[in-house]
């Protein structure tokens, strides 16, 4: 069976990193683009994302259920990629992630739309020690209920340009001697590049077989925390201390660390990341992932390197690391 063929999609969540993606991938495709953003500053960047006209942005907060049903009003299909990694006074896992949800689900069933894409993670679990895979997996809970044939999508850690992880380790390389080897590092990840995760979600919203269907991104290589720490310094030209931090003292310093989130400040670490830490996060066996959908993975070493120069000892124009 073909699918279906394009019409107008909302995205919520669609000015982030992955969701500008999403975006050039849906308009590549022909469907007219509305983003539903919190604010619209990326507004100028994202109307460059296909032809004069076809994307759209509209200021909606996930939480007024107003504005969600008013964002969802005509669209063929819907996709919600809202998400937060920390908490802030104001912006809270279970209001974002489970509400906000709930919320756009229940918007979207009422106003017959024909497909529903949530972004989930992996690790995403009800029954979760830390809050954030708790929230996602109660968002899925809600999502179901609200819209039995969506399509949830699971990425592990997803990596480019504007990412949060990479970029995090390699910044904080360039002015501290040491990176901590959170629970002696060993926690393993599976790195999805965020073009192929936009792809994958791309196709998972058209494609009919995907109806209700779960899948879990991953790319080509497990790597452990170490692994990538130690990729980031070679790729920086940097040759930092890597200090084994066991999980109860991470979790201590992540309580402070976090103390910045409180006046909206991004903290370098929370006692919830570390929790999350506790845990591989990898595709589960047997799961549905890129390769269901035909997207072929792209590997970390292939791609980080572009984006990774920026922190190298020396300046963008010392010498690459040696192969």
């Amino acid at each position: 069976m073909a699918d279906f063929a394009p019409g107008l999609v909302t995205v919520f969540g669609g000015s982030g990193f992955i969701g500008t993606q999403v975006v050039r991938a849906l308009a590549r495709r022909g469907w007219r683009v509305r983003v539903a953003a919190r604010n619209a500053k990326s507004a100028p960047v994202l109307h460059m994302a296909g032809d004069v006209g076809q994307v759209q942005v509209v200021r909606c907060d996930i939480t007024d259920k107003a504005a969600v049903a008013q964002a969802v009003r005509g669209a063929d299909a819907v996709i919600n990629l809202v998400g937060i990694l920390f908490e802030t006074g104001g912006r809270k896992f279970q209001t974002l992630h489970v509400e906000g949800a709930s919320n756009v689900a229940e918007a979207a069933a009422a106003a017959g739309v024909q497909r529903l894409t949530h972004i989930s993670a992996i690790g995403a679990d009800a029954n979760g020690k830390a809050d954030y895979a708790r929230t996602k997996g109660e968002a899925e809970a809600a999502v179901r209920a609200a819209f039995p044939g969506a399509v949830i999508v699971r990425p592990s850690i997803v990596f480019g340009s504007g990412d949060q992880f990479l970029n995090r380790f390699a910044a904080m390389a360039t002015w501290s001697p040491v990176l901590p080897l959170i629970g002696g590092g060993q926690t393993k990840f599976q790195p999805v590049y965020v073009a192929d995760a936009a792809e994958a979600i791309a196709r998972a919203t058209v494609a009919p077989e995907a109806v209700g269907e779960t899948y879990e991104l991953g790319g080509p290589s497990v790597w452990t925390f170490e692994d990538i720490l130690k990729f980031i310094l070679r790729e920086t030209n940097r040759r930092n201390i890597l200090l084994p931090l066991p999980f109860p003292v991470a979790r201590m310093i992540g309580s402070l660390a976090q103390i910045p989130a409180v006046i909206g400040l991004a903290p370098a670490l929370t006692k919830d990341q570390v929790v999350l830490l506790e845990s591989d996060n990898v595709v589960s066996p047997g799961a549905k992932g890129l390769a269901d959908l035909g997207v072929e993975a792209s590997g970390l070493e292939a791609i980080a390197p572009a984006y990774l120069w920026r922190y190298r000892a020396g300046g963008q124009y010392a010498e690459s690391p040696a192969a």
